[in-house]
């Protein structure tokens, strides 16, 4: 069955989040409490194309049994390079495909994939249509509202729409806007007429400030026909945001140490850095006396092991 019709609405997913949702931190969210559905950091199609950059983006798509039903999320401009790795995309247990044609990252646009698509709406059709065609997997789209004036949905989705993708998530902000300007929320019950007019077989996500579960259901109220919900950053504010449950300081310890195992266990397989897991560690450590401090002295660290030793000396 196509995963996007099996889904309960309003379904939830994790975000994909470059240096963030690789597989060891969807193990952390799966143990915290699971989305509806995880999607994997973008891989560019060109390097899985490429014999010297396929063992790089195959180590990216590295799925584990707690992700699964997980979607593939894929970028790039080359039509020819997507239907190569979508076609690999079926014997490695993806439920589905994802195209990115909204990361507003430099040198990903400079390269003229993500939010560059938007700016290039035709060669975006061809990427779309060449992904379908040779894949059984059902592909999406997740994009942004336009390059510079959040208006440009009206002619730039409508674009997206008439190829009739499985889903499309809209994250309601531009490219130039990044996040630094609120969620366009009032542009919500536009969208969805649009699709209602032109795709309404294709499923509706919308992505942009959803801190949680509860803020999710909220905006579900409001928007009955919108089929689901993407949080991105509310993870780091919270990484049990998917459920209804409020995490004590052991809770978060304890996902902490689970962080810890995955990364020492990962690393024993693959060369990881260190330095990338210093950005978690937020997550964990806050909102509580001398967290500021504790946070800091982990910032100092330059291994699992100094890091547990700074630990262990909490209460």
């Amino acid at each position: 069955m196509d995963i996007w019709e099996s889904l309960t609405r309003p379904f939830l997913i994790l975000a994909p989040m470059e240096g963030v949702t690789d597989v060891i931190f969807r193990q952390v969210v799966a143990r915290a409490g699971r989305p509806d559905l995880f999607f994997t950091e973008f891989t560019n199609v060109s390097s899985y194309a490429s014999e010297k950059g396929r063992a790089n983006a195959l180590e990216r798509l590295e799925i584990a049994p707690s992700d699964s039903p997980i979607i593939a999320q894929i970028w790039g401009k080359n039509p020819e390079h997507f239907a190569e790795t979508v076609k690999a995309l079926e014997t490695l247990g993806f439920s589905g495909v994802d195209l990115n044609f909204g990361c507003p990252d430099k040198n990903v646009n400079r390269a003229g994939g993500g939010a560059a698509m938007i700016k290039t709406p035709e060669l975006a059709v061809e990427c779309l249509k060449n992904a379908r065609e040779n894949t059984d997997l059902p592909v999406s789209v997740k994009t942004r509202l336009g390059w510079g004036d959040p208006q440009e949905y009206q002619g730039w989705l409508t674009t997206i729409l008439r190829e009739h993708p499985a889903a499309l998530t809209v994250h309601l902000r531009t490219k130039k806007e990044m996040s630094k300007v609120p969620a366009h929320y009032e542009l919500i019950s536009e969208i969805v007429k649009m699709r209602n007019e032109i795709s309404p077989e294709t499923k509706l996500v919308v992505n942009g400030d959803i801190r949680d579960k509860t803020h999710a259901l909220e905006l579900y109220e409001k928007y009955p026909e919108v089929d689901g919900f993407m949080i991105g950053r509310g993870v780091f504010a919270n990484p049990y945001c998917f459920t209804d449950y409020m995490p004590t300081r052991e809770d978060l310890m304890g996902l902490l140490n689970f962080h810890l195992d995955l990364y020492e266990e990962y690393s024993k397989k693959h060369r990881v850095s260190y330095e990338p897991l210093k950005h978690f560690y937020k997550i964990y450590i806050n909102n509580f006396p001398g967290a500021s401090d504790i946070r800091a002295r982990l910032m100092e660290t330059h291994s699992v092991e100094e890091a547990r030793a700074v630990l262990s000396n909490l209460c």
